[in-house]
């Protein structure tokens, strides 16, 4: 899958030759990286917070490479005899780049986002969409405006699906993501809490998400929860086109499926079993809880989008991912390994199911972060909701002011320790723990929980 260098003159402007002869140049793909920058490739110099492409510029002129883009002010820095393109932004050009490869894709991209739950619903995709064939995924955190751009230019001719997940840090940046990959189908998961401290408001992240459909191609679909206020109000500013709505009810609330609109798609979960009814359909997944199971629904309906068929009755067994939905049974305890992130929805969904295994419960709580004016009531209602649902003993690793406003604004019992110490924390669990308990642990990825599993006994 070639694109030539007049096709990046169409889009980055004329090429200097720089000394090389003026045959036409095929670039095989587009890299950032000079470790692994192969011949065919071509180079985009990238300025990041912790590194400079332009720095390895004499590097990758000896891997033979022909041509790379730089940016304006660094033209001195380009080796005699590698051809190239000065730009004024060269992760705008990157962009741009990455768009021509997409548009060479005569497939399916799916875009995934929402406040929680994205990577769970990539890898729910990951496996219901073998049937389709060859598909390529988002790998490990490649969800921002580098690693989105990274797995299209990645994708390859036998690829048959590209599914995509789309992360944020403010607004406007979904936008960009969507602008370079052009999706077919769009995923919102839900609207929650994660980023309101940088956004302000759930209404604020609402449009933020929806960005998701700027470049959605206008006879694509995008796929939301239904009933989501935020979404539903603002839905008609950022998208016309069609919407599919997906509603997950547990067995208790099944006679409400006569109240519900036509066309909703309606999941029916049974806790006790893991199974999920859709559509006349049973399913058996191996992710416990509603927040799955609300995954595994929206991954069914982009599925639907794309024609797939089940059998009448499938069970499916998706890969665990590393710090989410990760059920450790040791000698002594089951641990739920649920370190890589934390928001106040997810730690809810992780506690609801904590709460059904028997035995005692205990928690680690690292605190929530990018919560801003919201840091200490959204921690009191967690500390709440934990109250609430009988956690026999619960840690909570924060920052020294947190803990002052904690202590001074919350209601807290014997059963709630503050420590900041990794070897702390696991003598006092170690110290509560007993034969057939159950473990949770779950913070911000900048408290790296996982450092206490290994001491866990």
């Amino acid at each position: 899958m070639f694109f030539s260098s007049d096709e990046v003159n169409q889009i980055l402007g004329l090429i200097n030759w720089n000394n090389l002869d003026k045959d036409q140049l095929n670039f095989k793909g587009v890299s950032i990286d000079s470790r692994t920058l192969l011949s065919e490739d071509l180079f985009v110099a990238i300025k990041g917070n912790n590194f400079d492409g332009h720095n390895f510029l004499e590097e990758v002129s000896n891997k033979n490479i022909k041509a790379v883009v730089i940016s304006k002010r660094y033209i001195n820095l380009v080796p005699n005899n590698c051809a190239y393109w000065a730009v004024t932004d060269t992760l705008g050009a990157f962009h741009k780049l990455v768009l021509l490869r997409r548009r060479k894709l005569n497939i399916p991209v799916i875009a995934i986002t929402g406040s929680v739950g994205k990577t769970t619903t990539k890898e729910i995709m990951r496996e219901i969409l073998k049937s389709y064939g060859k598909i390529k995924v988002s790998e490990k955190n490649f969800n921002n405006e580098i690693g989105v751009g990274l797995t299209i230019n990645s994708c390859q001719e036998e690829d048959k699906v590209l599914v995509l997940e789309m992360g944020m840090r403010g607004k406007g940046q979904i936008e960009i993501l969507s602008k370079c990959s052009e999706p077919t189908l769009a995923v919102i998961t839900n609207i929650g809490t994660s980023h309101i401290g940088l956004l302000g408001s759930k209404d604020e992240i609402s449009k933020a998400k929806l960005e998701i459909t700027k470049y959605l191609n206008p006879n694509g679909t995008l796929i939301i929860p239904y009933e989501c206020n935020y979404l539903e109000s603002n839905l008609k500013n950022f998208w016309s086109g069609k919407v599919i709505r997906v509603k997950l009810l547990t067995s208790a609330q099944e006679n409400l499926i006569t109240n519900m609109p036509k066309g909703i798609i309606i999941g029916i979960y049974d806790d006790s079993t893991n199974t999920l009814k859709i559509e006349d359909k049973y399913f058996e997944i191996n992710l416990r809880g509603k927040h799955n199971a609300s995954n595994f629904l929206l991954a069914y309906a982009a599925s639907k989008e794309l024609k797939i068929n089940y059998e009448k009755y499938t069970k499916f067994n998706f890969k665990r991912i590393e710090g989410r939905n990760n059920i450790i049974r040791t000698k002594k305890i089951t641990l739920f390994d649920e370190t890589y992130n934390a928001s106040p929805e997810s730690i809810k969904a992780c506690i609801d199911v904590l709460v059904q295994y028997p035995g005692k419960h205990y928690m680690v709580l690292g605190s929530m972060k990018e919560l801003g004016a919201y840091t200490l009531k959204l921690h009191c209602e967690i500390i709440d909701y934990i109250k609430k649902k009988g956690i026999d003993g619960l840690v909570i690793l924060c920052e020294f002011d947190l803990e002052v406003q904690i202590k001074n604004n919350c209601t807290l019992s014997e059963k709630i320790k503050f420590l900041n110490d990794i070897d702390e924390i696991s003598k006092l669990i170690n110290s509560w723990i007993d034969m057939g308990d159950c473990l949770l642990i779950k913070g911000s990825r900048s408290w790296e929980l996982e450092r206490l599993i290994p001491l866990i006994n």
